[in-house]
């Protein structure tokens, strides 16, 4: 349509500007002016993006002075639009130029822009609608949070990561051996679990010797910028607010800090939706006098929903103090040290178990009676008659032994509150091998020179 002085456009990409007035058209250019909000635009004439506003009879129209007409009939005088109709103060028949109309006019609704012809071109819509499905299949693929890392995919990490990172406020202890990637499965965890909105608030405990390989890891693997804190951050922070640790959201901190009650007390009382703790075979614990540092932990972990401890040996100071770690983790279910260890004696009876839900063979009569003594048999006749049965498909069978299999993990052992990989059991790593090579060694000496008499 071609553009004439005093004609109304409105902006496709600045709706919020409101009705806009052609002042200039000079060349390949056309200068609109927005009196709303006192702006200009320039636009080239082949390509603006400005949509011609034009009301049809049956419509109400207002003018910049306030009052309004319903539009009987239109006509058009040197490309400008004329609006007849009755005045809606008066009563009397009155014609109303374009140019006169409110400059106020937004067309913000979809229902608004679609009558008044603001419609866009049909590719734009189709990149924008591509876009939007690209959108929603990252918002819902499983691996989210676990495809930005600049981290190498290795399996086992991987499959952790995705075990744990999905649930929510996970509550998990990772065991792994000394090199297989507890920070990475840490930071891949936290990153998903941030993605996904499962938490906001995360707060990592480690000690005063790791604070900075953690800052740097977190940042330079997962894009995450947490902050230091010591007691001078939070001196300086006590200007802004009461309780220092609602000034970030992403905090590190050692374990020292939080020894003191007044910098507990705050991290108590600070919300947080993840609790991370790296070194935790460091919590020493008896039932008659548990450490300073795991009352810190045991104290955090009843307020903080998700927690994730972090130790290669989690042994170290003896079974009594791992028994109390997997108790900062499900207080409930290990509650006694004691039961705990009666507990351990049967699961040599799980294992067998499972060993036999984990093959392709028929159970035994051996083996249906431990899982009726493990499970119950109300809960696992409904599953036994799959597999036992003869005709039905591998994979309603493989269902059903899969079921039962993470029944046993559930109500025996450490379940999937304990995870840890060895070296012999991941096979990724490739062996390393010591190989001499001999080297020439050359010796430079020099004598001290003579003085001659």
């Amino acid at each position: 349509m071609p553009f004439a002085l005093g004609q109304r456009w409105i902006s496709d990409t600045e709706s919020e500007l409101g009705l806009g007035t052609v002042v200039q058209v000079e060349g390949r250019m056309v200068t609109v002016l927005f009196p709303a909000t006192g702006e200009n635009r320039m636009f080239s004439r082949a390509e603006a993006p400005l949509t011609r506003v034009i009301y049809n009879p049956g419509d109400s129209v207002e003018s910049h002075e306030g009052w309004s007409l319903v539009v009987s009939e239109l006509t058009e005088k040197d490309g400008i639009v004329l609006y007849h109709g009755i005045h809606s103060e008066t009563g009397e028949e009155v014609t109303l130029r374009e140019t006169l109309l409110n400059h106020n006019i937004r067309f913000n609704k979809p229902q608004d822009r679609l009558f008044a012809g603001q419609i866009d071109r049909l590719d734009r819509f189709g990149v924008r609608y591509q876009c939007q499905m690209l959108r929603h299949k990252l918002a819902s693929s499983d691996l989210l949070g676990l495809q930005g890392p600049r981290v190498g995919l290795i399996p086992h990490q991987m499959w952790i990561a995705h075990e744990v990172g999905r649930r929510y406020a996970p509550r998990v202890l990772l065991a792994d051996e000394v090199g297989l990637g507890k920070t990475i499965e840490a930071g891949l965890i936290i990153h998903q679990q941030l993605l996904t909105g499962r938490a906001e608030r995360i707060l990592i405990i480690v000690p005063d010797t790791l604070r900075h390989q953690w800052l740097v890891e977190m940042l330079r693997r997962f894009n995450l910028r947490f902050s230091v804190f010591d007691e001078d951050r939070c001196v300086e922070a006590y200007a802004d607010n009461d309780n220092p640790f609602y000034t970030e959201q992403l905090i590190i901190c050692s374990l020292e800090l939080l020894r003191k009650k007044k910098r507990l007390d705050q991290a108590l009382d600070a919300d947080w939706d993840l609790l991370v703790v790296d070194e935790a075979h460091h919590l020493e614990w008896t039932e008659e006098a548990p450490s300073r540092a795991y009352q810190v932990v045991e104290a955090l972990s009843e307020v903080i929903p998700g927690v994730l401890l972090l130790t290669a040996t989690p042994d170290q100071l003896g079974h009594e103090s791992h028994f109390a770690r997997l108790r900062l983790l499900d207080p409930d279910r290990f509650y006694d040290y004691d039961a705990f260890l009666t507990e351990e004696d049967s699961y040599k009876d799980v294992a067998i178990a499972a060993e036999a839900l984990a093959g392709d063979a028929k159970l035994s009569d051996a083996a249906i009676n431990s899982l009726t003594e493990l499970l119950g048999e109300k809960d696992i006749s409904p599953s036994i008659r799959l597999i036992q049965a003869e005709g039905i498909d591998s994979e309603v069978q493989q269902a059903a032994r899969s079921e039962l299999l993470q029944q046993l993990l559930d109500r025996h052992g450490t379940g999937r509150v304990l995870y840890r990989n060895s070296r012999a059991s991941v096979k990724v790593f490739r062996s390393v091998y010591l190989t001499l090579i001999p080297m020439l060694c050359q010796i430079n000496i020099k004598l001290p020179h003579a003085s001659v008499a």
